[in-house]
């Protein structure tokens, strides 16, 4: 077993924008595994041709795995606990989502995080995240200027109406996140019992 340098502990956001975001800012893009690949792909699929079809939804698959083991290791090798939302793909698959959820990896990246943390012997648990986009990580009201519903999927960016606060959604949700895996949560947010 290899010990993990880091002595910190961060909350991960897991979102379609940016595939992870760290409580510290930290985030792994998406979309980059596929994008310069969609145009041969659609034409390949056009001309049905399977083998190169095949050939090329496994390169993206190849990219999709190696950004996610970059990531998660580089997450394991500077933090000492790793806490991430309990957000499930498999529900949200049937969604109109659903090419974006599948190309995100969640899933894939909860387990490597898992195994990885296990093997370097550091804290990693998966933590009810409900409200974390809403509830102010400074204060931890639910102001009424917060982002509410499919309406404020588009509100990247927000000031609370009780501090004062300015937050980016996904960092704020990373911290709410990162702050109920250590059972301190926010108004509003529950903490699961393991």
């Amino acid at each position: 077993m290899q010990p993990s340098l880091g002595q910190e502990a961060v909350g991960i956001d897991l979102g379609l924008k940016d595939v992870a975001t760290c409580s510290d800012g930290i985030r792994l893009e998406s979309g980059r595994f596929y994008r310069d690949l969609e145009p041969k792909l659609a034409i390949a699929q056009r001309a049905g041709k399977k083998a190169r079809t095949r050939t090329i939804h496994a390169k993206i698959a190849n990219r999709r795995q190696d950004a996610l083991h970059k990531f998660s290791r580089q997450l394991v090798n500077q933090y000492g606990e790793i806490h991430v939302g309990d957000v499930s793909p498999t529900k949200l698959v049937k969604t109109r989502m659903a090419k974006s959820v599948l190309d995100a990896g969640w899933g894939q990246l909860k387990t490597m995080l898992d195994y990885k943390c296990a093997h370097a012997g550091i804290v990693f648990k998966v933590v009810d995240e409900r409200y974390t986009t809403q509830a102010c990580s400074n204060c931890g009201a639910l102001p009424d200027s917060r982002p509410k519903g499919i309406t404020g999927l588009g509100m990247r960016e927000w000031t609370c109406s009780e501090c004062g606060g300015t937050h980016d959604r996904d960092v704020n949700a990373a911290r709410n996140i990162l702050a109920a895996g250590h059972g301190r949560p926010v108004v509003g947010i529950p903490v699961l019992s393991a």
